[in-house]
């Protein structure tokens, strides 16, 4: 049997048969210390500089996604949720390039690519329990349903997510329903009320991370972002996500229109 609260590590042989085994079995995977320290640190100071050039800029969207704003525990403004981050930043973008990264297409096959400039590209949701905060939580949801609502087909993709701040339980975070990859359409469709419910499942599990730290999850697996108890500052917690995806190449540009599911988004805060 296999725990699916196991954590592993991506060493220079790449992707294993254990590896595999795991992600196939659940849904997602778990690997550990991804990124060291000052790498994250960098990534940091990059995600600042490019939040100081759109507030000064007064930016709202970009290539036709929303972009989130809100208030820090020191009811300053930020940008809560960041859409094609990458292509606004050398580094970022850089980040995306290293090799374990490309190994990671292998869950899905070898003509997968990483997805920067479609769909919402690398995004960076900072979520903080304030008064003022505008992203606190982010209710059930599975995010294959894109591809049903702009292609009325589902192609293979996985999310990526890296870890800029430690992430325990008592922040809240994020939940995952193991084995709902497998899941039929109409399972993905209406097993939960998409982003409205944000109620706790009793098959549901926490995934607990570390900064620097790397996640994959299935398109298909139901996942929600659960409401930090803790307020302020301790609550603060910044992930990284960017797809990996097949299917027909349809980049986005600042001509492209907003997908109707981002008006799910405006129930969120």
């Amino acid at each position: 049997m296999i725990d699916h609260h196991k954590k592993f590590v991506l060493g220079d042989e790449g992707l294993t048969a254990e590896h595999f085994a795991f992600y196939n079995k659940y849904g997602f995977i778990h690997f550990r210390q991804f990124f060291n320290p000052e790498q994250i640190k960098a990534a940091l100071d990059a995600i600042a500089s490019l939040q100081e050039e759109w507030i000064t800029a007064g930016l709202t969207k970009v290539n036709g996604i929303p972009l989130k704003y809100g208030k820090d525990e020191n009811s300053k403004t930020i940008v809560q949720r960041f859409a094609f981050a990458s292509l606004h930043s050398e580094y970022l973008h850089q980040m995306l390039q290293d090799e374990r990264i490309q190994w990671l297409k292998e869950f899905i096959g070898d003509d997968a690519r990483i997805a920067e400039n479609e769909k919402d590209g690398l995004v960076v949701n900072h979520y903080v329990n304030t008064g003022e905060s505008n992203f606190t939580k982010l209710g059930w949801h599975t995010d294959g349903l894109r591809d049903l609502f702009t292609n009325l087909k589902l192609n293979p993709m996985l999310n990526i997510g890296i870890y800029l701040d430690d992430s325990p339980i008592e922040k809240g975070g994020l939940r995952l329903l193991p084995g709902t990859h497998r899941q039929g359409i109409y399972s993905m469709l209406f097993r939960k009320r998409y982003f409205v419910d944000n109620n706790p499942d009793d098959q549901e599990i926490a995934l607990e991370a570390q900064s620097g730290d790397l996640t994959v999850h299935s398109g298909r697996i139901w996942h929600r972002v659960a409401l930090s108890p803790l307020e302020g500052i301790a609550s603060k917690r910044r992930v990284m996500y960017f797809p990996i995806i097949k299917g027909k190449y349809k980049p986005k540009t600042e001509e492209s229109w907003t997908p109707i599911y981002h008006k799910f988004h405006r129930l969120v805060k």
